[in-house]
């Protein structure tokens, strides 16, 4: 059947342009191909514009103008026109290119072609994608890690000590106020350990050093308390039985409040004598002292002179040198070498303690997991604090002390007028200057011994 419009037979065709032909009219039907219905050929099969069917590389193309199927070539494939030269109308519709880019020759896509498919296809590396995803990863990283380690470092805290059995105490000033104490306990040291780190065999505990470290806005302050220092035993309830018992005017040497009755008794005494409300208690052992010495790896020292203590086991030499955690103890605990014995030992803790505060700071053990966590592991087993000392109050307390060390604070021994019997006096004037000072958390003017 034919299916092209009635008048277009091959009898009315009249003249022919093509084949030579100058004739204006269109060529008859007879030379036109038959445009069939029927299912459109098979992918890669005819029904294109060229070789393969479709648009290029033997792709299947879609109908245009409303469904009507692709036709095959008028050429077989070679172009539009078969009657003349076997290249045709335009060689580039039988070789499966087309006009405006396609599969075919000698097409080289970019790096922005959208289309995968395509063997060479290399998508363009979207950098600021990879530097956001590295960032929040590191960033996550080190959220679980400092929540992992805070958690790990509260539960190794000992906070033994109770504050709320200390009575009749003064009112608390502005700024924080820690007692800070080095105690001769040698609870878990073996033989062994007892005579490397000369410390003897004595029972109980006494309290080697004590310090007033006072936190505030207008600059942070150390106070040395010579544990030869005169003080009245105040009325106290007992730490253990709940008992009170009464004052009775009664003096002695400050360290003996802490062996009479622990850190209770010792936080009532120095409240009473001064005058002044302690906040945190803060206590370490002789075997943990020496132990996060050794965990930093020593603490360099420079000595103005040697000096010799048979007690302490103290053999040092002038000069600058490393003390591990054997000698930095000989070095704390010596007084016998010198002649006003404890005031000259309480300077001697000073400087150390600014010289190891330094040391646990530095770059080299803060940023190596490898020494930090020992040394904060030694540092954290050995403490004993009160109930109410978080890791925060006990970080302000270790970046003060650093910075009071270091020159940024002022370091100074209690004031003291003289002595008897044996005890040190303390300077009672002065000593209410630097109190009134440290409540109102003003910069303090008065000086030590």
């Amino acid at each position: 059947m034919n299916e092209w419009p009635e008048g277009w037979s091959d009898d009315n065709r009249g003249n022919r342009y093509g084949r030579g032909s100058a004739s204006a009219q269109p060529e008859g039907a007879r030379v036109m191909r038959q445009v069939r219905r029927g299912p459109g050929a098979a992918p890669g099969q005819g029904g294109g514009y060229g070789q393969g069917g479709g648009y290029g590389n033997g792709r299947p193309s879609a109908p245009p103008y409303g469904g009507v199927p692709q036709q095959p070539g008028y050429g077989g494939g070679q172009g539009y026109d078969d009657y003349g030269d076997a290249q045709g109308y335009d060689s580039g519709y039988s070789d499966g290119q087309v006009y405006g880019g396609g599969r075919g020759g000698g097409f080289v896509p970019n790096d922005d072609d959208p289309d995968p498919e395509y063997a060479g296809y290399r998508a363009r590396p979207n950098w600021r994608r990879r530097i956001k995803v590295t960032v929040l990863t590191l960033v996550t990283v080190l959220i679980v890690t400092s929540v992992a380690t805070y958690f790990w470092a509260d539960s190794k805290l000992h906070r033994d000590v109770d504050l709320s059995k200390v009575i009749d105490r003064p009112e608390t000033g502005q700024g924080t106020n820690y007692l800070i104490v080095g105690s001769d306990s040698r609870k878990g040291m073996s033989a062994e350990d007892k005579k490397k780190l000369h410390t003897g065999s004595a029972e109980g505990q006494r309290t080697d050093s004590m310090m007033i470290l006072h936190v505030g806005g207008n600059g942070d302050t150390l106070i040395s308390l010579p544990r030869d220092s005169d003080v009245e035993i105040p009325s106290y309830k007992g730490s253990t039985s709940g008992k009170v018992y009464p004052g009775q005017g009664r003096h002695t040497k400050l360290n003996a409040a802490y062996a009479e009755d622990g850190p209770t008794l010792l936080v009532r005494t120095v409240e009473f004598n001064t005058g002044l409300h302690i906040d945190h208690y803060v206590e370490i052992g002789f075997a943990g002292f020496a132990n996060i010495v050794d965990a930093v790896g020593g603490v360099d020292m420079t000595l103005d002179q040697g000096f010799k203590d048979k007690y302490s086991g103290a053999d040092f030499k002038a000069g600058k040198q490393t003390l591990n955690g054997e000698q930095a103890l000989a070095f704390v605990r010596t007084r016998h070498a010198f002649a006003t014995s404890d005031l000259q030992r309480t300077k001697n803790q000073q400087k150390f303690l600014s010289a190891l505060a330094h040391q646990v700071a530095t770059p080299s053990t803060v940023l190596n997991p490898f020494k930090l966590y020992p040394t904060m592991s030694a540092g954290l087993d050995s403490l004993t604090v009160d109930k109410d000392m978080s890791l925060w109050d006990l970080a302000s307390m270790f970046w003060a002390m650093k910075g009071v060390s270091g020159g940024d604070g002022k370091s100074m021994n209690m004031p003291v007028s003289g002595s008897a019997g044996g005890n040190l006096i303390w300077d009672k004037a002065k000593v209410k200057t630097l109190v009134n000072e440290l409540k109102n958390d003003e910069t303090v003017t008065v000086s030590g011994n």
